[in-house]
C-alpha cells in the first residue's frame, strides 16, 4: 500500500510540474508577443521618420542648389570700375 501511496504521489508531484511548465511557457510566449509587438509598432514609428527625414533631406538639398546657383550667377556677372 505504501508503494502505491508514493506512486500516487509522484504522478500527482509530475502533473503539478507539467501544469507549472505549460504555464511558464504559455507566459513566455505572452511576454515574447507583446515585445513583437512593441517592437513593431516602433519599427513603424521609425520607418515613418525615415520618410520625413528623406523628405526634409531632399527639401534642404534643393534649397542648397538654388543657393549655389544664385551665387555663381552673381559671380559671373561682370562688373564695371571706375578709378577716378
Amino acid at each position: 500500500e505504501e508503494r502505491i501511496l508514493k506512486k500516487v504521489r509522484r504522478k500527482i508531484r509530475n502533473k503539478q510540474s507539467a501544469q507549472d511548465s505549460r504555464r511558464k511557457k504559455k507566459e513566455y510566449l505572452d511576454r515574447l508577443e507583446s515585445r513583437a509587438a512593441a517592437c513593431s509598432a516602433q519599427n513603424q514609428e521609425l520607418r515613418k521618420k525615415v520618410q520625413e527625414l528623406e523628405q526634409l533631406n531632399g527639401s534642404l538639398l534643393q534649397q542648397l542648389q538654388a543657393l549655389i546657383t544664385q551665387t555663381s550667377n552673381k559671380a559671373a556677372q561682370t562688373s564695371t570700375c571706375v578709378l577716378v
